[in-house]
């Protein structure tokens, strides 16, 4: 597999995704977000037999390598809103990870995130927040602090727990957006900081519906930041 054809085949699914969701057949667009979530994210949760590109990615972290620094992301549009450029390979998985867990469960689904003060333990992590305003200097000491074992497991029960969440919506729940209450509500239990660079986050989030929260956080989000790994790295030819 070359990581030309896995971009290739993400973004063929990803616009049938984009169509589907201006329509109102609900059982194409459960199918179709929970075929492109699989695609981003580890085999393990999905249950696919192939691996996908974030099983690459997240087996180059697990093998020695979760500091190795990679770009922040494949492309500048949401840099400056960003505290580094540069971060550590474990830093984009937890991003993307804690953004699909807040977003998931407390604007797509009004209910309590995963992440709590044993996760925190079990993590190692120093944030319980997005990681967005980390500057360099502190986003490599996080990397430093992380258990990737626990990250992994982390990563595990998010997807799997979004794959529920996706399965029940209703037609009505896709096509509106969540509540201001949820939205700052992310605020409350941490997920994001006072820092222009994170709180912005709930703006953005704040004018999605929830058929917009699977097109980005859940699925082409991942996409930000998979690619930036994979081009950087010598993972895949």
């Amino acid at each position: 597999m070359t990581k030309e054809l896995l971009y290739a085949a993400f973004d063929s699914k990803y616009e049938e995704l984009k169509q589907a969701l201006e329509g109102n057949d609900l059982k194409k667009m459960k199918e179709l977000a929970l075929e492109v979530h699989a695609m981003v994210h580890p085999a393990e949760i999905s249950g696919r037999s192939e691996k996908t590109i974030a099983d690459y990615i997240l087996a180059y972290m697990m093998s020695g390598n979760q500091n190795a620094l990679v770009p922040r992301e494949k492309w500048d549009s949401d840099l400056h809103y960003a505290g580094t450029k540069t971060v550590p390979l474990c830093w984009q998985f937890w991003h993307t990870y804690r953004i699909e867990d807040l977003v998931s469960n407390i604007l797509m689904a009004d209910q309590e995130q995963i992440f709590n003060e044993e996760w925190r333990k079990k993590t190692g992590a120093s944030i319980s927040d997005t990681g967005n305003a980390l500057e360099f200097e502190e986003a490599v000491e996080f990397g430093k602090k992380i258990h990737v074992e626990a990250l992994r497991d982390y990563m595990i029960a998010v997807g799997k727990n979004t794959r529920s969440i996706i399965e029940k919506l209703t037609l009505e729940q896709i096509q509106s957006m969540a509540p201001a209450t949820w939205v700052m509500k992310i605020l409350e239990v941490g997920g994001v900081t006072t820092d222009f660079r994170s709180i912005w986050l709930l703006v953005y989030w704040g004018r999605l519906t929830r058929g917009g929260m699977i097109l980005t956080p859940m699925t082409n989000h991942h996409m930000m930041h998979l690619p930036a790994c994979l081009n950087h790295l010598l993972i895949l030819d």
